[in-house]
């Protein structure tokens, strides 16, 4: 029993845990709540990297710690199981994504549970189990049948729009709407408008509304694309060409929220790094909007700009390649010339386009449009810094004062005018010639002062507006894809119609195939039959990845309820997410749009908050140690050792290997898969089995090892970096990898792995066992009463570790946790009285080895629930002081004396004690000389 049997304990206790169902969580009013949860994984095939449970391992640690300090603990898992993955490998193999999706969900939940999370499992969800699908097509009716009221900045139901309408017309109606397609009329109008017409209207206020978008059409996988799912033209899974391209398409109007997205991140404890993320993608900007007429048209070109007060440097008006009216405003001696730039700039990703601040590119379109303060003719370009998407999709170009405009401006060899005094003119770039342009009301302004003076006097002209902007745009909801919610629309002669909420879910049929038909129809035009009521033709489009995800941290307050999506008691008592750790990733993404949801499903007072998730951290990634071998060039197979690169080979070597000569230089790198290499040092039987192409390699070695060559990158299966979590499960157990993970820095940082320094930690846990037992193997503890050096050792202990469990300093605590067991096994202390309360901290960080010994100290019921020990101050302070003694200046023996003793009593003591009589040689000290708890020194 001496020995730590590891793997025997961890299995032991899981399934314990498992069976008795230690972690289930109630609503308990009786006790504060604490809700902490990990991002939604997605599960796939690969399973889990050692980089994954990083974030895992930190929220259970704060789990079980909240236990011990007496919360109520909901710490859930679940699975965001749609995804263009599961369906990609159905496409290719014709099995359908549920089973992909069940098997590797079954393997994730295998490696969670072999790291022993106090997960609530009767709580978990899978956002493709129609229980749950059914309540997010629930929400998306809901978001359907809703509008942005924005006189009580709130969604309110259509309805409310309606008797608006059917009383005054649009008179009056201030809402988040489509303003360049709002169809305004009276009251008499409305009602005559026929159910179409009346449709197409209320689409342009619903908060949920069917549009036509430019979007990124994927034509490979068959799908829109979001932005974030696009590089460099191509598709980020596969690397598939993307083109952009107007459909109709289902889509969110996040932007009604704008504001308050903006305003309400400031109250949460995020890090400034997440909240600026955000602040950066809504993009609120104040500004003016002005009308640009095109020369020889009737056609107004509106401009968005920040900067009204520099439209006398306007030297050029750029338009987005996307614009509708790119054709019509195109001359025909420049209709090819645009016609091939828009076919190649269009098909950029937004994404793409926004941080390519060094490509410039652009045609002239052949038309003018006319300055509206001094009618002077300016050309209109064409250019694809510019978005359709943001602002009007038309840019006012002041090279004197925007360094983009200004290198599209020398690029082209267009005109550079500095703008005026009291403007942002810290930068005129090379424009230093030429007259700068004054005005009667803006010269010598500061430029606040000119920007407001600017805007009124374009109101005053009527030839624009002041106006708010923001870069972010409404959320594209439709995907073309089958493992997806399916949307709960069907359409009646041409009209969308919301399923009644009493047939939900509407749940995804079987299909043959899992392309889109062959007249390009989504994968489920395939199915046969598939008609509401028999007669009326689905939604085909389904909901994308983040629908789903945008609201499952609701759905873990009451997961079995039939009747609600959350139970008001239910909600009323968790409230939202006390702790929420995942990747800075998600930033404008999944935690932008489950904000913009909360706060919708807030305005109808169907959750408490205001906000879903009040303390977010964004743990760091666990970076791949790579290993590499080096193989000389050409047909030789032949690896030379790190250290041999550049030296001679020896005689031997070159008549082995069949070369002249050393090839100096001539070496390419090669990643090799890290669990053929130990401490660097390549295995080499094993390398040779690895590949068949290696069996017949020759190496060129270093005192008689192959040693490979080390770099820090990303973790992934390319790199053959990745090491698995169950390995080291396997070689050194859950609690070793947990702490492990733990020591190897701060959360948030990014961090190196390195296997070679997991062996230390798992001889802590060693010694920590080894505490309990006596030289002879036998389970050994003492009721005796502590030392005061091993109340020291235990209260400092506890005080060091809750101070960082409160600061999630998790890496610190490991080092205190070592620290502490080295004091203890050097004091040979094996007192119940010490190790006890040890072994309560222990327990978040290493739950099944602690567990094990709580039993053996004679506990009956687990240790998780067991409060957390409480330090004391006076086992922290120092009664005694062990002085160093010398005499004349040389250190010649110790003694120790309370803190409080009197100076005189020290030196008589000193001078009775006989440790220095021999240093005397019979003589009377002349002076003894004593510093209070630092030194006494006898000088003779």
């Amino acid at each position: 029993m001496s020995d730590y049997n590891f793997s025997q304990i961890e299995k032991k206790w899981q399934q314990t845990w498992a069976q008795q169902q230690t972690f289930k969580t109630t609503t308990d009013n009786s006790k504060p709540k604490y809700y902490v949860l990990d991002m939604f994984p997605y599960p796939s095939g690969a399973g889990l990297h050692v980089g994954h449970p990083l974030g895992y391992i930190a929220s259970d640690i704060m789990a079980r710690y909240k236990r011990q300090r007496g919360f109520n603990v909901l710490h859930p898992m679940g699975f965001d199981a749609f995804g263009l993955p599961a369906e990609q490998y159905a496409i290719q193999t014709g099995q359908h994504p549920a089973i992909t999706t069940k098997e590797n969900i079954a393997r994730y939940k295998e490696q969670l549970s072999s790291l022993g999370f106090s997960y609530d499992w009767s709580r978990e969800v899978r956002t493709s189990d129609p229980d749950y699908y059914k309540w997010t097509q629930w929400i998306f009716l809901k978001l359907y049948d809703a509008w942005y009221n924005q006189e009580t900045d709130k969604a309110e139901p259509i309805a409310t729009l309606i008797a608006k309408f059917e009383q005054n017309g649009t008179a009056g109606v201030k809402a988040a709407c489509d303003e360049e397609e709002r169809t305004l009329f009276t009251a008499a109008e409305w009602q005559g408008f026929n159910e179409k017409q009346q449709s197409d209207i209320l689409l342009q206020y619903r908060l949920a509304f069917l549009s036509e978008a430019t979007v990124n059409w994927c034509p490979a996988l068959g799908t829109v694309l979001a932005n974030d799912e696009v590089k460099d033209g191509v598709s980020e899974r596969g690397g598939y060409p993307v083109e952009r391209k107007k459909m109709q398409q289902w889509s969110l109007r996040i932007t009604a929220y704008a504001e308050r997205l903006l305003n309400d991140i400031e109250a949460l404890d995020w890090t400034e790094a997440i909240k600026e993320m955000q602040r950066n993608w809504i993009g609120k900007s104040l500004g003016a909007e002005l009308n640009f007429t095109v020369k020889d048209s009737e056609r107004q070109l509106k401009v968005f700009t920040t900067r009204a007060d520099t439209i006398y440097g306007v030297t050029y008006l750029a338009i987005a390649p996307e614009h509708e009216w790119v054709p019509e405003l195109t001359s025909p001696e420049q209709r090819q010339a645009v016609e091939e730039y828009v076919s190649t700039a269009k098909n950029r990703s937004e994404r793409d386009r926004m941080s390519d601040v060094k490509t410039i590119s652009g045609v002239f379109t052949g038309s003018y449009v006319l300055n509206p303060l001094n009618g002077e003719e300016i050309p209109l370009w064409v250019a694809d810094y510019v978005l359709a998407g943001y602002g009007t999709g038309v840019v006012m170009a002041v090279p004197a004062s925007d360094i983009r405009d200004f290198n599209f401006a020398k690029h082209f060899n267009l005109p550079i005018v500095p703008v005026i005094e009291g403007s942002n003119t810290d930068e005129v770039y090379e424009a230093k010639e030429g007259k700068m342009i004054n005005s009667d009301f803006l010269n010598g302004m500061e430029v606040k002062d000119a920007l407001v003076a600017a805007t009124a006097k374009f109101e005053e002209m009527g030839i624009g507006q002041g106006k708010v902007n923001y870069r972010m745009r409404d959320a594209i909801f439709g995907r073309q894809r089958y493992w997806g919610e399916p949307i709960p629309i069907y359409y009646k002669d041409g009209i969308p119609q919301p399923l009644p909420e009493s047939e939900l879910p509407l749940v995804l049929p079987e299909i043959d195939a899992y392309l889109p038909t062959e007249t390009g129809e989504p994968p489920l035009g395939r199915a046969k039959d598939w008609k509401y009521k028999g007669e009326y033709s689905y939604e085909l489009s389904t909901m994308p990845g983040w629908a789903g995800s945008s609201w499952y941290y609701l759905r873990y307050m009451s997961p079995d309820n039939q009747e609600a999506f959350v139970t008001p008691e239910d909600e009323q008592y968790w409230q939202n997410v006390d702790l929420y750790i995942g990747g800075s990733e998600h930033a404008t993404g999944h935690l932008l749009y489950s904000r913009f949801w909360y706060k919708f499903l807030h305005d109808l007072a169907l959750v408490s908050q205001v906000e879903p998730f009040q303390k977010l951290i964004n743990q760091g990634m666990i970076q791949g140690r790579s290993n590499f071998v080096y193989r000389v060039k050409g047909d030789k197979n032949v690896f030379v050792s790190l250290n041999r690169l550049g030296h001679n080979w020896t005689q031997e070597e070159l008549e082995r290997t069949g070369f002249n000569e050393t090839p100096i230089g001539q070496y390419t790198p090669l990643h090799v898969e890290v669990n053929l290499v130990d401490n660097d040092i390549l295995d080499i039987e094993a390398f040779k089995k690895w590949r068949s192409e290696n069996a017949d390699a020759e190496f060129i070695l270093e005192d008689g090892k192959y040693i490979c060559g080390v770099e820090i990158e990303k973790m992934s299966k390319s790199k053959y970096n990745v090491v698995n979590p169950d390995v080291l499960v396997e070689r050194v157990g859950a609690d070793t990898l947990r702490m492990y993970e733990m020591f190897l820095g701060p959360l948030e940082q990014f961090k190196p792995w390195n296997t070679n320094g997991i062996d230390g930690v798992h001889k802590f846990l060693k010694r920590y066992w080894k505490l309990f037992f006596d030289n002879n193997g036998n389970f050994s503890v003492s009721d005796d009463q502590p030392t005061p050096a091993e109340l020291k050792t235990l209260h400092k202990t506890i005080k060091k570790v809750e101070e960082d469990m409160e600061r999630l300093s998790f890496n610190t605590s490991v080092s205190t946790f070592m620290i502490c067991v080295n004091e203890l096994t050097t004091l040979k202390s094996n007192k119940r009285a010490i190790l006890e309360p040890l072994t309560v901290i222990l327990a978040p960080y290493a739950p099944h080895i602690t567990e094990e010994i709580w039993s053996l100290l004679g506990h009956t019921e687990t240790i998780a629930y067991e409060p957390f020990p409480t330090w004391e101050e006076k086992y922290l302070t120092e009664s005694t002081f062990e002085y160093p003694i010398s005499v004349n200046g040389k250190m010649r023996g110790k003694l120790a004396f309370p803190t409080d003793k009197p100076k005189e009593e020290i030196e008589k003591e000193v001078i009775s004690s006989g440790v220095i009589d021999k240093y005397l040689e019979g003589k009377a000290p002349k002076k003894v000389i004593v510093v209070p708890n630092k030194i006494v020194n006898v000088v003779v």
